[in-house]
């Protein structure tokens, strides 16, 4: 099975989450993302969502978002060139005696640190899945206390 990236277009109204969720979850498909945020037009809303299936699954999801009133439009975009990008958020143990280290690691992966507690850092970082896999697997060592991560936001290159 492969993992398909949609972005599908909403418009921007309450419960529209609720009835794309819901369809997928009747379904039996499992969402491996979504990130939904609101457009350059404010009453429309762009989710992305990665599924798993193959291209049976996909034209079968597709055709039943396509029923739903809000949905006005369906892309998949897992074959397009694409720039996508997740956010992590990571809270990690840092006493002194490893601050200087982890702050390597944050240089590294050009990332930040948004918040220092007295044994603890916040780093925040964007980048594609593989990315994030690794600076999550580069901190596990100090102790993760923390992590949040997004979901896969994206969009199509050039003038599309």
């Amino acid at each position: 099975m492969n993992k398909h990236t949609l972005a599908v277009i909403v418009e921007n109204k309450p419960g529209v989450l609720t009835r794309v969720a819901t369809l997928f979850r009747r379904r039996c498909y499992n969402i491996d993302s979504l990130t939904v945020g609101t457009t350059e037009n404010p009453g429309i809303s762009r989710m992305t969502i990665v599924v798993e299936g193959d291209n049976k699954v996909i034209e079968q999801v597709t055709k039943q978002l396509y029923k739903l009133v809000d949905v006005i439009k369906v892309i998949d975009i897992t074959r397009e060139s694409a720039v996508d990008r997740e956010l992590v958020l990571i809270k990690v143990k840092a006493d002194n005696n490893v601050r200087a280290e982890i702050v390597q690691l944050v240089d590294i992966f050009r990332a930040r640190i948004v918040d220092i507690g007295r044994n603890s850092l916040i780093v925040e970082a964007t980048g594609d899945r593989g990315k994030m896999d690794a600076l999550e697997d580069s901190f596990r060592p100090f102790g993760i206390i923390e992590l949040v991560r997004t979901g896969k936001v994206a969009m199509v290159r050039g003038s599309k």
